[in-house]
């Protein structure tokens, strides 16, 4: 009998619906931001290295919220959340006192929706890194999501760019980057 997987910050999304399916809607329940796993390619690519940390920090759910109610619904003890870092979303979100200084709107050049291109079972990946590539110096790529999309936003500045992250609403994000720094 193999051991019951135990749900960490560190467990990550694909691991933890292999051994426990049924904890996809206690997901959704945690954040609307989390429907976007029923689409089969966020779960072949993005849920199998993102970790539930960087779910919750996408999705503004606190961590230890997450954490409590994913355990309670599979019977796991609770009891060393107390290990645990007190939750304290602000910290785990990038604070910026406003839009930086490169973002000029009227710079945009490409348009990326990402829930258009899930849809139709394409990860927005490839086509924002091409689309960056492309990009003319201080030009601008706007990418749509429903959802923060800080894995994406952490591999473009590792690749040498610059990269803002604004709610517009609700439910609705633009990311914009430039290329290089």
């Amino acid at each position: 009998m193999s051991t019951p997987l135990s749900i960490t910050p560190d467990t990550k999304i694909a691991e933890l619906l292999d051994a426990y399916p049924q904890l996809e809607e206690v997901l959704v329940q945690q954040s609307p931001h989390f429907t976007a796993l029923k689409n089969p390619v966020l779960r072949r690519t993005v849920a199998k290295v993102a970790t539930l940390a960087k779910a919750a920090q996408m999705g503004g759910v606190p961590i230890r919220q997450m954490i409590l109610a994913l355990r309670q619904a599979v019977g796991q003890p609770i009891e060393d959340l107390g290990a645990m870092p007190a939750d304290d979303l602000a910290a785990s979100l990038p604070v910026t006192a406003g839009p930086p200084d490169w973002l000029d709107i009227a710079r945009v050049r490409v348009t990326i929706n990402a829930e258009e291109l899930l849809a139709v079972g394409e990860h927005p990946l490839g086509r924002v890194q091409h689309a960056v590539r492309e990009l003319a110096e201080g030009d601008l790529l706007c990418l749509q999501s429903a959802f923060r999309p800080i894995p994406l936003v952490e591999l473009l500045e590792r690749g040498g760019h610059r990269a803002y992250v604004q709610e517009a609403a609700p439910g609705a994000y633009r990311t914009y980057v430039v290329r290089g720094k």
